[in-house]
């Protein structure tokens, strides 16, 4: 995902008395877990006197919050850098910053190598992210951080991390008002709206403490660190005020949520109180771990008001053999029990994965398992990644390393099995009663339903004669499907979708 995320916003009576503050243009890549890091860092330098504008030609500085995750994120993200430098010879831009997870993950590195940025900000640098680019508009050199792994800036025992959280930069992190404590204008957390849509990323959590033989992310964001129930609540309330309908929970690992606060089942209590909020619709969960997946959780899920029956499971893989050497749990029928046992209480659930091909060792019987599960695993959506061989991590010293020719192959052959089967799951769906959150109303009225998720599982586009607008949600029936897409008719009567079920559950 490559997203500009800019708005303007009016200075204070405290601000610099200056007619025209100083203007930047901030660009977000990668998850959603970055949106929030963004609209962090967006009021930060609102509350700093600057000014945010949604040209990028207007600004003084561009600021661009990268994403350090695989190799094609890391190429994005110079490539959206390199391209902001030429806004200091068009435009009048005096200054191109890194953030986020690449540049913390590199540092002095990724500075030394790319002169065109005239800063590279570790998350240390997020407390104070407005001096430090008034001072590098200044004209002087703010020195790139040396990278540290971030993981050991924590107590090993989760149990032993709250107390220390605190003395530790994780971004998404600051405190939130309880009980009417704090700002009137919003939570300390210093996090301002980028984008006015009904659905809105909210973090609980950072970090991870999974050991998985590809993954780096452990390394730059560090160890897994819970907020606490009644920030995400309060902050929950806040998004609300602002004309959120949906908040989507995220972090690096949510079915993790509550285990350094005691309590491995605080997942299941937060989703009921959250559900208590006045004026939020939906509540969506992500990244959740299928070895995690204990059956209170998914009744939970199934079950509470609210909460919709979306579950976005990483599997990565299928083959037994394959898993394990990615320090991963399960397999084809492990993984095809779950499934089933999510169906057995919403059989409309939507369920989306991630899998990797081209893994160190793996075999064409390995990618047959793989295909087969695909295949009977019947998934609304599936994200097809090839294996990338990042800096750091056990997998790039494992046997069995395939070349680059032969992991976009593999690639390519199952993204393409993956959109045929996503297909014909939509489909499939055809027929079925759904509601849907319109997010966009202009000549064409679309959005989405409770099985799809923001911007990566598909849409469906409402036939209606009824003024509709964003936010609003609509009972349909599902008439058709264009790819992954669906077209749904809104059915005018309310009575029509309730009769014989309860709203989104049951056949």
């Amino acid at each position: 995902m490559h997203e500009s995320a800019a708005f303007a916003v009016r200075a204070d009576s405290h601000r610099p008395t200056s007619s025209k503050p100083t203007a930047v243009h901030l660009i977000t890549l990668g998850c959603a877990r970055n949106e929030v890091d963004s609209e962090e860092l967006a009021a930060q330098l609102d509350s700093g006197g600057f000014r945010l504008v949604a040209d990028p030609a207007e600004a003084d500085a561009v600021m661009v919050n990268t994403c350090g995750f695989i190799e094609a994120a890391k190429k994005d993200s110079i490539d959206t850098l390199l391209a902001a430098s030429d806004l200091k010879h068009s435009g009048q831009a005096k200054a191109v910053v890194a953030v986020g997870c690449l540049a913390e993950r590199y540092g002095r590195e990724l500075a030394d190598s790319l002169p065109e940025a005239d800063a590279v900000l570790g998350f240390d640098d997020y407390a104070d992210v407005a001096g430090r680019l008034r001072t590098i508009l200044s004209g002087e050199r703010h020195p790139a951080h040396r990278p540290r792994d971030r993981r050991s800036l924590l107590p090993l025992a989760p149990a032993a991390r709250a107390a220390a959280a605190h003395t530790v930069t994780i971004p998404g992190h600051q405190p939130v008002p309880v009980n009417g404590v704090g700002p009137a204008s919003g939570p300390p957390l210093f996090r301002r709206r980028l984008d006015g849509g009904p659905s809105a990323p909210l973090k609980i959590a950072s970090g991870c403490d999974r050991r998985c033989t590809f993954c780096a992310i452990p390394s730059f964001r560090g160890a897994y660190v819970s907020r606490p129930p009644v920030e995400i609540v309060a902050e929950a309330a806040w998004l609300v005020e602002q004309g959120v309908r949906e908040v989507f929970l995220v972090s690096e690992n949510s079915s993790s949520y509550g285990k350094d606060l005691g309590d491995i089942r605080l997942l299941e209590r937060l989703l009921t109180e959250l559900a208590e909020l006045d004026g939020l619709s939906w509540i969506r969960v992500s990244y959740l771990q299928p070895a995690e997946m204990r059956p209170s959780l998914i009744e939970v899920m199934a079950s509470t008001p609210k909460v919709v029956p979306y579950f976005d499971l990483s599997f990565q893989h299928a083959a037994p053999r394959v898993l394990r050497r990615m320090r991963r749990f399960g397999g084809a029928e492990s993984f095809l029990g779950l499934i089933t046992s999510i169906r057995a209480l919403v059989p409309t659930a939507g369920i989306r994965s991630n899998v990797i091909c081209g893994f160190p060792g793996e075999t064409e019987a390995d990618l047959e398992v793989l295909r087969e599960f695909l295949g009977e695993a019947e998934l609304d959506a599936i994200g097809v990644f090839g294996y990338s061989a990042e800096e750091g991590t056990e997998a790039c010293r494992l046997d069995g390393q395939l070349s680059a020719e032969e992991i976009e192959a593999r690639r390519t052959g199952v993204a393409d099995l993956a959109e045929e089967l996503i297909s014909q799951r939509a489909a499939a769906r055809i027929g079925e009663r759904v509601e849907v959150l319109i997010e966009e109303a202009g000549d064409e009225i679309t959005g989405r339903a409770a099985h799809q998720g923001p911007e990566v599982d598909g849409t469906v586009r409402l036939i209606t004669d009824d003024r509709l607008g964003r936010g609003d949600l609509v009972d349909a029936v599902v008439c058709s499907s264009e790819g992954v897409d669906l077209v749904a008719s809104a059915v005018v009567d309310r009575q029509q979708v309730l009769a014989g079920q309860q709203e989104f559950r049951s056949p």
